[in-house]
Order: C-alpha cells, then sequence, then structure tokens
C-alpha cells in the first residue's frame, strides 16, 4: 500500500470513529508510538495522520499529553426540514433581492460566504495561465477562427473520456460545448418548451435556474425536497402527468447539497421516459464528492437519450472561463440549432486550454487537493455554526460540494440578517432567494469555497451573533 493512501486511509478510519461517536470529544487518541507498533507504520507516517487530523479540526495537539478529540468534532446540529412547498405552480421572485446580494456591494474588502464557487487561491491558477500559451501556439490560426458548432473536438474527447468514470458512455459526437453550465441549461430550455409549459423542479433551487425559467414564460412547479436525498420521488410521480420538462440537480445541488441515492436516480429516468418527459440534469458539482469515488448521474440510467446532462468547470477549475458543455442525447439538433442562432461559436482558446488541463492529468491531482480543502473547510463552517448560532438551528450535511444549507428559528428573517451582516462586511444567500413561493424565510446558504483562516472564523462568529441578537 503507498504511504500516501495508508496515512489517509488510518486518518479516515479516525475520523469514522469520531463521526460516530465511538470517540468522544475530550477523548485521549493513541500515542505516536501506539500508532506506529498498531499499524505497522513509520513515525514520519503516523505523524501525518494526526497531521491529516488537526487540519479537519477533528484533534488537538496538547504539549506533554498528547492528541485529543476537539470539544467541537462532529458535533451534529439537526438536519433541515424537508421542504413542503405548494402544489400550484410558481410566480414571484425575488429579483431585487438577487441583485442587491449579486451585483450590490462592491466586493473590496467582503467576506463572500454567498458566492458559491472556489476562492481564487484554491485553483492552479499558473498551470491554467501555462495552458492557455500552449494552446495559442499550438492552434493553427491562433485562436481567432470560428471553432465548429458542437464546440472543440479536443475538449469534447476529453470530457467524454471522464463519462466513463459514472458509466455515461459517451464519444466525442454525443456533446455539445456552452458558455458556462447556465447557458447549457438555457439552450436546453428553449429547445425543449415553449411559453406556458410547466418545468418541474427541486425546491429550493439555484434562483439563476428560477429567472432563467421566467424569463422564457414557463410555469416553475417546486417540488418537495429532502436536505439528503434530494426530489420526493412520490410528488414527482404525482404530477409527471402535467409537467412538460423536468429539472434536478442531482448531486451536490445548491443550497441543499443532497445527492440523490443511486435507486432514486434510476426510478425517476425511467419514470420521466414512461412519460415522454425530457430530464435536463444540471450535474455541475459531482467532482466535488466528499466520499470515496464520485457518485453516478442520472445520465448513467439513460438508455433512450431523454437525459441532457449538463456540466461545466466553473465549480471545479476556472468560473472566468465560460466552458460547459451538454449531452443532449436525442434532442442534440434542437440544440445545436439554438446554439448557431444565439451564439455560433463559443471563445476557441478557453476551450483548448481547459482540454489541455484535463488532458495532463493536473485536473484530477487539483480535484483531489480541492475536495479536501472543500471538506476540512464544511467541518469548521459546521463546528463554528454549532458554537455561535441561535439555539435551534439546524444545518444541512453535504456529501460534497460548496453550499451549506442553515435553518434558523422561525421568526428570523435571514433577509434582515443579510442588511445588519453586509453592515459588517459580511455577505450571505438569504433563502428567500431560491425559491419563487413566499418560505425558507428563516434559512440562507453559506458558501465555504473561501480558504479557512482565523478572520474567516471571526466573522461566522460574527454572523452568529447578528443571528442571536435577531
Amino acid at each position: 500500500m503507498k504511504k500516501d493512501f495508508l496515512y489517509s486511509q488510518i486518518a479516515q478510519n479516525i475520523a469514522a470513529l469520531i463521526r460516530s461517536g465511538v470517540l468522544k470529544p475530550g477523548d485521549k487518541l493513541p500515542s505516536i508510538r501506539t500508532i506506529c507498533q498498531e499499524q505497522g507504520i513509520s513515525m514520519n507516517t503516523a505523524k501525518r495522520v494526526y497531521l491529516e487530523l488537526e487540519s479537519k479540526a477533528l484533534v488537538i495537539s496538547r504539549p506533554q499529553s498528547g492528541y485529543f478529540v476537539t470539544e467541537g468534532a462532529y458535533r451534529q446540529l439537526p438536519l433541515p426540514a424537508a421542504s413542503k412547498p405548494s402544489e400550484k405552480d410558481s410566480r414571484s421572485i425575488p429579483d431585487q433581492l438577487i441583485s442587491k446580494i449579486y451585483g450590490g456591494p462592491a466586493r473590496k474588502g467582503i467576506t463572500l460566504l454567498s458566492i458559491g464557487v472556489p476562492a481564487p487561491g484554491l485553483l492552479p491558477v499558473a498551470k491554467l495561465n501555462k495552458c492557455l500559451l500552449k494552446a495559442s501556439r499550438e492552434l493553427k490560426d491562433s485562436s481567432i477562427g470560428y471553432e465548429p458548432l458542437a464546440g472543440s473536438e479536443r475538449l469534447r474527447q476529453a470530457i467524454a473520456k471522464r463519462s466513463f468514470m459514472w458509466g455515461g458512455r459517451l464519444s466525442s459526437d454525443d456533446i455539445v460545448t456552452t458558455n458556462g453550465g447556465l447557458n447549457a441549461i438555457s439552450l436546453c430550455m428553449q429547445a425543449l418548451t415553449k411559453s406556458g409549459d410547466t418545468i418541474a423542479t427541486e425546491s429550493p433551487l439555484f434562483s439563476g435556474i428560477l429567472q432563467l425559467a421566467q424569463s422564457l414564460g414557463l410555469r416553475v412547479l417546486e417540488l418537495p425536497t429532502h436536505p439528503q436525498t434530494g426530489v420526493d420521488i412520490k410528488a414527482l410521480k404525482s404530477v409527471v402527468k402535467n409537467i412538460n420538462l423536468c429539472l434536478l440537480v442531482s448531486n451536490f445541488s445548491t443550497p441543499l447539497g443532497c445527492c440523490m441515492p443511486d435507486e432514486h436516480k434510476k426510478e425517476v429516468v425511467t419514470l420521466l421516459e414512461q412519460h415522454h418527459v425530457p430530464l435536463i440534469e444540471d450535474d455541475l458539482y459531482s467532482d466535488l464528492y466528499f466520499g470515496p469515488s464520485r457518485p453516478v448521474s442520472c445520465k448513467t440510467f439513460d438508455k433512450t437519450g431523454n437525459v441532457l446532462w449538463c456540466g461545466s468547470v466553473s465549480k471545479t477549475l476556472a468560473p472566468g472561463y465560460r466552458v460547459g458543455w451538454v449531452a443532449p442525447g436525442r434532442y442534440k439538433e434542437q440544440v445545436l440549432r439554438l446554439k448557431y442562432v444565439h451564439m455560433l461559436a463559443n471563445p476557441t482558446l478557453t476551450q483548448e486550454a481547459t482540454a489541455l488541463f484535463l488532458e495532463s492529468g493536473g485536473y484530477d491531482l487539483h480535484l483531489r487537493k480541492l475536495r479536501d480543502t472543500l471538506y476540512t473547510n464544511y467541518l469548521h463552517y459546521t463546528n463554528a455554526i454549532a458554537a455561535h448560532f441561535p439555539e435551534g438551528t439546524r444545518i444541512s450535511r453535504p456529501q460534497g460540494g460548496l453550499s451549506l444549507w442553515v435553518e434558523l428559528r422561525k421568526g428570523i428573517d435571514t433577509v434582515e440578517l443579510y442588511e445588519q451582516a453586509i453592515r459588517q462586511k459580511i455577505s450571505i444567500a438569504p433563502g428567500r432567494m431560491f425559491t419563487l413561493q413566499p418560505q425558507f424565510d428563516n434559512c440562507l446558504r453559506l458558501s465555504f469555497g473561501l480558504p479557512w483562516s482565523e478572520q474567516l472564523q471571526r466573522k461566522l462568529q460574527q454572523l452568529g451573533r447578528i443571528a442571536c441578537n435577531l
């Protein structure tokens, strides 16, 4: 067994004992010498085990005494309640609130807990710049010509190769590149609907998708959603005859961070195919898993081309590159026609640079580091919220992604929380942004894509104090 894998595996086993409550806050852990003897490892490897656990705030070193489980380690708050939106279609989007939070305050000096992307310091900027230079040298026309309508062949080939990791079995011909993930979803919605049609979605859901649906004149039917398992299958069955389209974020959705079980994904794909309802699958968070492997997608179970699988590198690699894609299945021609009308072609250079990075193996190395950082951040956030937020607070337990959903006591208005927090240079995303219905007023989304620091910890403590005062 490789040393890197060995120390990480031992650390994971100890973390699992802490998580399950076998090791409790304050318990003393075996000494480094004992770990060496029991596991048959070197002193350096044993030290790496405890450094790994310390980085996740699970253990603390006390001079002359050893290592102990921290007092805040895995202090689990209750899960938020499953959503219960009205069975009627939704109509009201808080555009003014969304504009204020995403486009209002100048970002300089603001702690952006509201923006669901990794901070630039967590992204491989220097390596991407090298890929840009290499791409500009290798392209015949120095990237100033038009790409083929379907997009960069090199990028589509790289995406297709990665699909075998989750059973996608895609070829480059199955994929159409887009200007980011939301553009992929937009093309799919326009290709499959007309004004007045009904689209079923989970609730809560990313505000950008809700705004897009309303701008196209669609009726949005929000479905009950569990914070761990995703959309309620029974609720979807009850409305499937009355909808024209379904959109789901199958893995680590924002804001809940839930992940649909494999059997649910398979059941949804079968159900929608039987009723001839296309499924747009927004799958841009799947590479940010905290478990041992990437989860499969709804597209994995698609045998007829009824699933339009959308993705991008905006949440994992380069938000500003605007590199996205869709595997539209049997709807490819409709999507291509719309792309020709609205875009004609994608920017060449960023597509080629992304393809080079995917081909080099650098993407997987970057993802391993990013996932570890995000998981550690999630644990830090959880401990800070448990220690400083009001009594009765509930939080989600995402299995991946970038978002933490926080439910405060009824009566605490998170729009007011935002107004007070922004004066202290803290930006949050109130829950009302993620629905078209009058719900989630006492909820908020926090992004854990910022590097953890003492300053960030103080900001979360400050946010907790403001919430307590409310």
